[in-house]
This record gives structure tokens, C-alpha cells and sequence, in this order.
């Protein structure tokens, strides 16, 4: 495959630079070639006979030269040709393709670093059964030209091997039946092509051409580094596991050796073979227009494994494998992940540095030392599942050079630090220098609603926002905040922006929030022990929109609960789920104004009795905190009241009577609802004997579960289809006297309060 500028850049650091070879091979995807011929139209690969018929009847026999001569001669030279004004060569991916290519060889061959490779097409080659070409030597076309380059086509043949030989030499080269096979080697080289047994080979070739570094300054390891790095930012990036090209890389990580500390890492203080790489990198970063910075990595591999001894192939025992982990040795084989996250880093002019999380892809990351070959610091096995085979995970501390183009900078480091990027966008406002702060938020768009920043920098975003005086930007900045990190504090700025943008801005944002607050259940209600407060400052500054909309949205997520657990059960769940409701909902109405209070006030008269589980909660919750005489402010005086009359229904209805044996319910209006429904309304029915097949009888169980009903269900499997019998229990008539005694409890206590 084609070496990448991150490979590049590794070795170059690694001091792995060779000799040089006088012939060099290797491989591409062959979606990365679109070629077409005249007469022919598109040829696609792999090649098949019948579209190699077609290329043979555009081609001509072959010449070859001798001395000044050129001849045809089918016992020295057996080929079809096309001369290269007949195809064309194009595809997204082939510049870059060829590119690397290029790259590659010239370092494979020994050229200098600064020099520079071209390849100029000569011709297309069709070799058929028996077709061959008999050792030679290549005629220098040009005087800058230095070898030639041979690609050749994917398709299904044998024989036809490329063989090169130079002082003794030889290597031999089959094409591959999938993927473009390149070969490169100087000019004085004598090569042949063995002769085709079955199949088509279909080669295209290249004269290969040099051009010289003109400078000092543009040769050595560190141009070389500098040239490479430009060409990583300037490349499409190309994930490990998918074929799919993406933007360029943002970032280089080049991981060093050695653990350090924060204290301990600075470019001063860099260990043995760092020193050295680093600086060169750093110096190089410097010449290509980047920054670099240094950073603390920590990663993870998961690998391929077998303890040492253990036949890799013999799962028959994995029940009995655990996790283990310590001083086992194992066999360490194909990578199967890697994770590698940058937890610190210096700032770029080497003072202060920060904590950060950011997680960096596997394009953007290159070592000259691979990670396999260190120590790790903790590792654990996993044997054999049954669904994948052993595994063991290793994590290791290392430091990286981290480096950006100055031009991407800004997003480079404001997506691993939200504080940096809010505190250097407040600065370049309080500058003036509105431009570049907007030019800067938009950069970081692409990532921003992905981070989670903290709550306490809100009160700087909003300030940004209200500054940058760009409405979608702003909203963008605001977008990753949850509500819940709102305070009374954030009242003036929010005011700010909310002034700045209008009513409709900051709706969105609002329903933004609520909508990040909603992905976060657990904490969804917590904050709302401040909304009163962050109300009564937001009407201070007359925010009058924002102090409407928190409220209402507040009100449409616990609705959304009251509808939800009023409904449903079973009962213990039901319960505790509405009883979290009360708390916020006190607040809630604290918080509202009057239209929305009345709102609320409605919709809960409109529940059912079971809302009395949230409700007395709630009441009681509020007399450990207010004299009922400042109930009426919060309308906790008309939720009272409507309890109490709830409660009184409750207690003052006849009890049911011993014989009345009903139940009310309501189904999913199927037919075996209707029929359960009816059972279940009958005053004297105590048992239904029900002939139903498997799925209705799990329907019928799954109702009656649900909904608790005082129901035993057991299935006689007896006949064809079974029987279901359905039996009401005594507990109907112990559960409505349970409920009266607690109504009696409660309304006693609303009267204790002077509310009933």
C-alpha cells in the first residue's frame, strides 16, 4: 500500500531511512484508477476477457528497441500496444494515489529526499496466452529519466511475471488478481516478462523522471518532515476501517516514548530519543506553518491473543477462561482496536498548559516506536466467548507532539478545550475585534454540540454570545449547555443575548436545552430547585420571554410525566416515579406566572385519583417549608382544596358491597379486551374458564399484569387450544379498603392545616 505522510513522518523521526533498492513493489485499491481507452469507452476492473478483446482490437504489435533501431520482432518481443493518446487516466483518488506512489518509491529506490519523482505515460500493454518479452534493458527516453514504472491491471492469469535483475539480482513480481500492483526500478535494470500461461495481463507503463532539490534549505530531514506534514493536512483523511475519504486531518499526534508528568513535560525536559525527535518535529512543524504543543496520551490496544503454550485454535474448554491479568506471558497477534485520548497539553508558546478529553483518530496519530513494543501499565485477558476469540487489552502512558496548521488553530485546540475557546472568544470581543472572534466561533461548529462543556462556563458563553452579534453562531455556541446548568447569576447575560437576538432566538435555544436536559434523565429535574430564583432575576431585568419560557418548559416535561405514571404501574414503580414529580413541581408553580399556574392548576384537576400520589407529596413536602398562610401565592392553597374534595368522594362513597365482585378497566379496544372487559364489569362473575391460543392468552397476561388488576391467571393445558382461567381475588375488596384508610389519613391532615 501507498506509504501515508503519517507513515512517513514516522519513519523519517525513527531514523528507519534505507539504502534504497533498485526495484521496489506495492499495492493500491483499484477503485483508486479510472482509466478509459479510445474505442473502448470506460474499462473497468478487475479485467474480464471479454473487455481485453475489445482493448486488443485498438492495439498494435509491440516494438521494441536496438541500439538506434526499432524493431518488431514476436521471438524477442510478444505484446499487444496502445500508445498513451489513446487512454486516459482519471478518478477522485488517483492524483493522490499516484502521489504517494511516487513518494514511495523514490525513498525505496535511494533517491535524494529533496528530489522529486514524475511519471509520464508510455504505453498499455496486453500480454495473451504465450506472449511474452524477453529480457532487456530500457531505453532513456529523456535525460532526466532514472527508471520505469509498471502498473499493472487486477485480472486472472498466470504466468506473465515481471522479473528484474541488477548485479546479480532478481526479483520476480506477479500482478495481483484484485488490487493495482505498481513496480518501479531504474533504467538500467534488465527485466523480461515471463510468458503468459492462462488469462490476460494488461499492464500500463510509466517513464519515470526526476527532478533535483535546488537548494540546501529545501533538502534534509527536516524539509523532508516539512513537506510531509503539508501533504498530511492537505490529504484526505482515510480511517483504518472504511474506505470512505474524509476532510483532512486537523491534527498530528506523534507519540514519544517515555512517560511523563505534568510537571515533568517540557521540551527541555524530554528523554532520550524524544529530545531529539521532538525538537526536529517541532522545528519542522515551525517551516510548514504549524504550531506544536506537547500532550500526555493515554492508550489503549485490544490485541489478538493466547497465553503462551495454549493452542490458539483450541476453544473446547472456554467455559472455564476468566479475565485474568498480571505476570501471564501471551502471544500478542493481529490488532483488533486502539483508543487513544489526550488528557493534558501545554499551551504553544510552552507557559501554562491545560487539562483536556479528546479522543484522536486513528489518521491522525503516527509513532516511530509502536505502542506493542513497550511496557504497558495495566493489561487484562479475556478468553474465548463464544462470539470472539481471546483478547487481551494493554494501556500505556505516553507523551505526543501535537501539531496544527496556525490557520486551523483555533479549532485544533478549542475542541479539546471548550474553557480556551469561550475565554479567547470573550477576549477578542472585549478587543473589538468582533471579526476575528465570529471567524473563530464558526470554526468550531463542525464539533461543537458534541462536547459536553461544564455548567460554570455558561456564563461565559452567554456573554460571547450576546457579544458576537451573529444569531446562528451564538445559538451554535449555547447549543451542547444543558438547562439545568442555569442559576439566578446567569439572569444579565442571558437577558443580553436574548435582547440582542429576539423572542424566536431564544425559543430555540431554550427548546435546545431542554431537549439536552431530556437525553439526561436522572438529573432532569434537579436544577429546578432555582428556577423560582432565576425567575424573579430574570424578570428584575425584564426577560420576560425567558422567565415565561423556562417555566412552560419545565411544565411540558413533567406533564409528560404526570400522563405517563398516572396511566401506568405497577403500583410500587408508579408511586416513586410520581413522588420525584412533587419537589419539581413545587418549584414549578412557584416559578410560573399566573397564565401558566392556571394552566397547571387545570390539567391537574383533569387527572385522575391516582394524582394524588404526586399531589400529597407535594403538599406535605410544602408545609415543611411554607405557613399555609403563603399557599395562595404558589396556588398550593387550590391543589389543597382540590384534594380534599378527592379525598371526601373517596371516604363519603359507599363501600363496596360483598357481592359486588366488579372491576372498572378499560383495554386497548382489541377483541380480547372487549371480552376480558366484560368479565371483569360483572357484579356476580368471580371466573372465567377462557379456550384461547398462546399469543391471546400472553396478551390477556400482559393486560391484567400491567394493570394490576385483582386477577389470578393460570392456564389448564388440557385440549386444544388450552384453557385460560381467570379467577377475581379477594384482594379487590382489601385494596379499596386500604385506599379509604389513607384517604381518611390525608384528609384528616388537610383539615389539621385548615385547607379542607
Amino acid at each position: 500500500m501507498v506509504v501515508t505522510a503519517r507513515e512517513r513522518l514516522a519513519r523519517l523521526l525513527g531514523g528507519a531511512k534505507t539504502a534504497g533498492a533498485f526495484s521496489a513493489r506495492l499495492e493500491a485499491p483499484a477503485a483508486g484508477l479510472g482509466l478509459e481507452a479510445a474505442g473502448v469507452g470506460p474499462v473497468s476492473l478487475p479485467l474480464r476477457a471479454p473487455q481485453v478483446k475489445r482493448l486488443i482490437s485498438v492495439a498494435r504489435p509491440a516494438l521494441f528497441g536496438r541500439g538506434e533501431e526499432t524493431l518488431s520482432d514476436t521471438g524477442v518481443r510478444d505484446t499487444w500496444q496502445i500508445s498513451p493518446d489513446q487512454f486516459s487516466l482519471a478518478g477522485p483518488s488517483w492524483p493522490s494515489l499516484l502521489s504517494g506512489a511516487l513518494e514511495h518509491f523514490r525513498d525505496a529506490l535511494g533517491l535524494p529526499a529533496a528530489s522529486r519523482l514524475r511519471a509520464e505515460p508510455h504505453a498499455m500493454l496486453v500480454y495473451g496466452k504465450g506472449q511474452f518479452f524477453l529480457p532487456h534493458q530500457d531505453s532513456e527516453k529523456d535525460d532526466a529519466m532514472v527508471g520505469t514504472l509498471v502498473l499493472s491491471l487486477p485480472s486472472v492469469h498466470t504466468g506473465g511475471e515481471l522479473v528484474v535483475e541488477h548485479t546479480g539480482h532478481k526479483c520476480a513480481y506477479r500482478a495481483s488478481k484484485t488490487d493495482l500492483t505498481l513496480v518501479a526500478f531504474y533504467a538500467d535494470c534488465r527485466h523480461e516478462v515471463t510468458p503468459v500461461r492462462s488469462g490476460y495481463r494488461v499492464t500500463l507503463t510509466f517513464n519515470l523522471t526526476v527532478e533535483q532539490g535546488t537548494s540546501e534549505q529545501a533538502s534534509g530531514p527536516l524539509a523532508e518532515l516539512a513537506h510531509s506534514l503539508g501533504r498530511h493536512f492537505g490529504s484526505p483523511a482515510k480511517p483504518r476501517y472504511s474506505s470512505r475519504e474524509l476532510d483532512p486531518p486537523t491534527r498530528l499526534v506523534y507519540l514519544l516514548d517515555h512517560e511523563y508528568t505534568q510537571r515533568g513535560l517540557s521540551w527541555e525536559r524530554l528523554k532520550g530519543a524524544d529530545a531529539g525527535r521532538a525538537a526536529l518535529l517541532r522545528a519542522a512543524a515551525g517551516q510548514a506553518g504549524c504550531e506544536s504543543v506537547l500532550a500526555l496520551a493515554e492508550v489503549k490496544e485490544t490485541r489478538d491473543a493466547y497465553p503462551e503454550g495454549e493452542n490458539p485454535w483450541d476453544d473446547c474448554g472456554y467455559e472455564d477462561d476468566e479475565e485474568e491479568s498480571g505476570d501471564t506471558d501471551y502471544v500478542l497477534q493481529e490488532l483488533v482496536d486502539d483508543e487513544i485520548t489526550l488528557g493534558w497539553w501545554t499551551g504553544p508558546d510552552d507557559t501554562g498548559g491545560e487539562s483536556i478529553s479528546l479522543r484522536v483518530h486513528d489518521y491522525e496519530v503516527c509513532a516511530s516506536t509502536a505502542s506493542v513494543d513497550l511496557t504497558p501499565y495495566d493489561s487484562q485477558y479475556e478468553g474465548y466467548m463464544g462470539n470472539y476469540g481471546n483478547t487481551l487489552d494493554r494501556w500505556y502512558r505516553r507523551a505526543a507532539v501535537v501539531v496544527w496548521p496556525r490557520e486551523r488553530a483555533f479549532a485544533a485546540r478549542g475542541e479539546a478545550g471548550s474553557r480556551w475557546a469561550l475565554e479567547e472568544l470573550r477576549a477578542s470581543i472585549a478587543r473589538g475585534d468582533l471579526d476575528r472572534a465570529r471567524d473563530h466561533a464558526q470554526s468550531l461548529a463542525p464539533f461543537w454540540k458534541h462536547t459536553s462543556p461544564q455548567p460554570e462556563l455558561l456564563e461565559c458563553a452567554l456573554q460571547v454570545a450576546a457579544g458576537l452579534d451573529a444569531a446562528e453562531t451564538a445559538a451554535m455556541l449555547l447549543e451542547p449547555f444543558q438547562v439545568g446548568a442555569l442559576a439566578p447569576e446567569h439572569a444579565g447575560p442571558l437577558t443580553a443575548a436574548a435582547e440582542r437576538y429576539g423572542t424566536g432566538w431564544m425559543g430555540r435555544v431554550v427548546d435546545g436545552w431542554f431537549a439536552s436536559e431530556r437525553r439526561h434523565p436522572p438529573q432532569q429535574y434537579q436544577w429546578t430547585e432555582r428556577l423560582p430564583q432565576l425567575c424573579v432575576a430574570l424578570r428584575a431585568h425584564r426577560a420576560t420571554t425567558a422567565a415565561r419560557l423556562l417555566p412552560a418548559g419545565v411544565w411540558a416535561a413533567a406533564d409528560s410525566g404526570l400522563r405517563l405514571w398516572t396511566t401506568t404501574g405497577p403500583a410500587e414503580i408508579r408511586r416513586a416515579q410520581l413522588e420525584q414529580l412533587a419537589l419539581p413541581l413545587r418549584h414549578l408553580l412557584a416559578a410560573a406566572d399566573e397564565e401558566l399556574r392556571d394552566a397547571i392548576l387545570a390539567a391537574l384537576r383533569e387527572r385522575g385519583d391516582t394524582v394524588l400520589e404526586c399531589l400529597m407529596p407535594l403538599l406535605r413536602r410544602a408545609a415543611e417549608a411554607l405557613p399555609a398562610a403563603e399557599w395562595g401565592v404558589a396556588g398550593l392553597d387550590a391543589i389543597a382544596r382540590d384534594c380534599a374534595d378527592r379525598l371526601r368522594t373517596v371516604c363519603e362513597g359507599p363501600p363496596r358491597a360483598a357481592d359486588d365482585w366488579s372491576v372498572a378497566w378499560a383495554g386497548c379496544g382489541c377483541g380480547l379486551c372487549d371480552v376480558l372487559g366484560e368479565f371483569l364489569g360483572s357484579r356476580t362473575r368471580q371466573v372465567l374458564e377462557w379456550p384461547l391460543a398462546k399469543e391471546g392468552r400472553r396478551h390477556v397476561h400482559s393486560r391484567i399484569d400491567s394493570a394490576e388488576l385483582p386477577v389470578r391467571h393460570q392456564t389448564r393445558r388440557q385440549g386444544r387450544p388450552y384453557t385460560l382461567v381467570l379467577t377475581k381475588t379477594q384482594e379487590l375488596f382489601t385494596r379499596e379498603q386500604t385506599v379509604r384508610r389513607q384517604a381518611a389519613a390525608d384528609l384528616a391532615w388537610l383539615r389539621s392545616l385548615r385547607m379542607g
